[in-house]
């Protein structure tokens, strides 16, 4: 079977991060998992870019008729919150 193989990307950082990469035992792995682990967590929407485009910007005008963007007083983090169905 033959060996997969790699391709180098490099990146800028600040210098204190940098300082906490460079104490790590295996920074590369540890980069390549944090990357594959933040594609799990991408808005559904804009799929990472952090911008709409035209037309999902008109499907999330009618979604968030019936769930607005709240603020959980527990854990500050933002959510949905579905009204859809509900009345008052």
């Amino acid at each position: 079977m033959a060996k997969q193989k790699h391709d180098v990307v490099t990146f800028k950082v600040e210098s204190s991060l940098a300082a906490i990469l460079k104490k790590l035992p295996n920074k590369s792995a540890f980069i390549r998992n944090a990357i594959l682990k933040s594609f799990e967590n991408l808005c559904p929407l804009c799929q990472g870019s952090g911008i709409l485009s035209i037309d999902q910007k008109e499907h999330w005008d009618r979604f968030k008729a019936n769930h607005p963007l709240k603020k959980c007083s527990e854990c500050e983090s933002f959510y949905l919150e579905c009204r859809a169905g509900r009345t008052g």
